[in-house]
């Protein structure tokens, strides 16, 4: 069984597609003859109610380019990010491993330092590389990078500057990790250093970077008509997250605010981006997904534009840093000309981390040995078929690292409260003397109200028992022999007092 999905506009009849035929593991596409582009648009603290059309009764920000996406492909009700924060989403997407198997235990990265990324560990782009794509980044980082002085060759040091020069050099960046190309920045508090493959070209107020990136996006996707190599386009968009800065054009469009201005900004790059595929002849054989890192920030006025109709997270519970869905249900919503049956819309449950295996499957290739420890394929969803996997369910996890279990309809959650910023957090619940652990049972409390974790001893320890092996084994699919980069008990999984099994059972 599924948990009841976020109400959603879809009213399409679901039709079966062709069988996709040979799947990972194989030697040829699963679409014979083709190497299909990819891009994968990743919006920054976009919250799942943001998108119009997945929010009919409580979405008041017009969004017409993604709902156009969801009429022309298919939208998962239940997908989730690794994380409820930026870095180990991004990690998660690109590796198909959790971020929580790495030195980053919560939290996010800050730039000025080594990649979070290793640099023998396959990604996404060095797979697709290795398969003749040509593969770009324009976006937002955000997993670390170093900057190195042009003339001294010295590694610069964020104690000594508030921002990176231009002309500093990245010898660690995307183009080191399987990407040809890299324009962009790394995070938000250094958005106005612009990098462009492996330097830093240019200092612009952040205003201006939307529009930059729509634009890169648009002038490299023109430059691949007529190209017979296949390409992959990864587009992490720094907003809606802050600053928020809609442009001279968006400001006021909304009458909602300067967030709702600028989730429509987001909403005419994406517009942009299909646009130039349609316009180069590529959208016939061009994936293209649509989704989210997490859910919306705080920052964007949560309850102020609840005061004006509009509910970001929908009608879940929780936002951005948060362990409950608010905060890593993601808006998901995938493309595919031919392949994906227009208006369709699936309820399985998947992970930003499952793209790798996806893309794997995609190409009939072999999954590259060293990656995808948390990552599955769901190819099958494509075509409504069920997504065959060992894998009984997934992990959340929060910004202050407190750990979730999803298994089916149910949901564990090792924290007293949000395990996050939404009230009550961790600090709010340990005075409410509230028990350390959380169960929900999301077919029928979609809103994450009603604890059953002492109602339902026998499911809390069931769970418990999968989500420790998974943490502690060092992947949770099935596969070679693998290891977290630190200790097991290193990998905090109780962060507000853990409970006696015993009183569980």
């Amino acid at each position: 069984m599924h948990p009841k999905s976020p109400s959603i506009f879809l009213n399409c009849t679901m039709a079966m597609l062709l069988f996709f035929g040979a799947f990972a593991g194989s030697e040829s596409s699963a679409f014979p003859g083709t190497d299909p582009n990819i891009v994968i648009i990743l919006c920054d603290d976009l919250g799942y109610g943001d998108v119009q059309c997945l929010n009919q009764n409580h979405g008041k920000i017009k969004t017409p380019n993604a709902d156009q996406l969801a009429r022309e492909g298919m939208v998962f009700t239940d997908a989730h990010s690794g994380s409820s924060v930026c870095t180990p989403t991004r990690y998660g997407l690109l590796t198909g491993r959790y971020s929580w198997r790495t030195s980053l235990q919560k939290g996010v990265v800050t730039g000025f330092a080594p990649c979070l990324i290793e640099r023998n560990r396959p990604t996404i782009a060095s797979f697709l590389k290795s398969l003749d794509y040509q593969t770009g980044i324009i976006g937002k980082w955000h997993l670390n990078f170093q900057y190195v002085d042009e003339k001294t060759k010295k590694t610069l040091l964020r104690s000594e500057h508030k921002l990176p020069p231009v002309g500093s050099l990245i010898p660690d960046g995307p183009l080191s990790r399987g990407f040809d190309y890299f324009h962009g920045f790394h995070h938000a508090r250094d958005m106005k250093a612009v990098v462009e493959n492996e330097r830093v070209v240019a200092h612009d107020a952040e205003v201006n970077m939307l529009p930059r990136l729509t634009q890169e996006c648009v002038k490299f996707i023109d430059s691949k008509a007529g190209e017979t190599k296949p390409f992959f386009l990864y587009v992490p968009l720094g907003s809606p997250h802050t600053p928020i800065v809609p442009s001279p054009d968006w400001k006021g469009k909304s009458g909602l605010g300067d967030y709702a201005d600028f989730v429509m900004e987001t909403d005419h790059c994406v517009g942009q981006i299909t646009s130039a595929l349609e316009k180069n002849g590529l959208t016939g054989n061009t994936l293209v997904i649509f989704s989210s890192d997490n859910g919306c920030s705080k920052a964007a006025g949560i309850q102020k534009l609840a005061k004006l109709g509009h509910r970001v997270s929908g009608d879940l519970r929780g936002s951005k840093a948060d362990i409950w869905d608010g905060g890593h249900r993601i808006p998901f919503i995938a493309k595919w000309q031919g392949k994906i049956e227009p208006g369709s819309t699936s309820d399985q449950l998947i992970c930003l981390n499952d793209l790798f295996a996806t893309i794997c499957d995609i190409t009939g290739r072999k999954i590259p040995n060293g990656s995808c420890e948390d990552s599955i394929s769901f190819l099958p969803a494509f075509s409504d078929e069920p997504i065959p996997s060992k894998r009984k369910g997934i992990i959340h996890h929060s910004v202050s690292g407190h750990f979730a279990y999803r298994s089916a309809n149910w949901k564990l959650a090792l924290a007293k409260g949000s395990g996050g910023w939404s009230s009550p957090n961790e600090k709010q619940a340990t005075k409410k003397k509230a028990i350390g652990a959380q169960l929900y049972d999301l077919e029928n409390d979609l809103g994450e109200t009603k604890n059953l974790f002492e109602a339902r001893p026998d499911v809390a320890n069931r769970m418990l028992r999968e989500l420790t092996n998974y943490v502690t084994s060092g992947r949770s699919t099935p596969g070679p022999q693998s290891m977290n980069d630190l200790p097991s008990e290193k990998i905090k999984l109780w962060k507000s007092g853990k409970i006696d099994s015993a009183k569980i059972r």
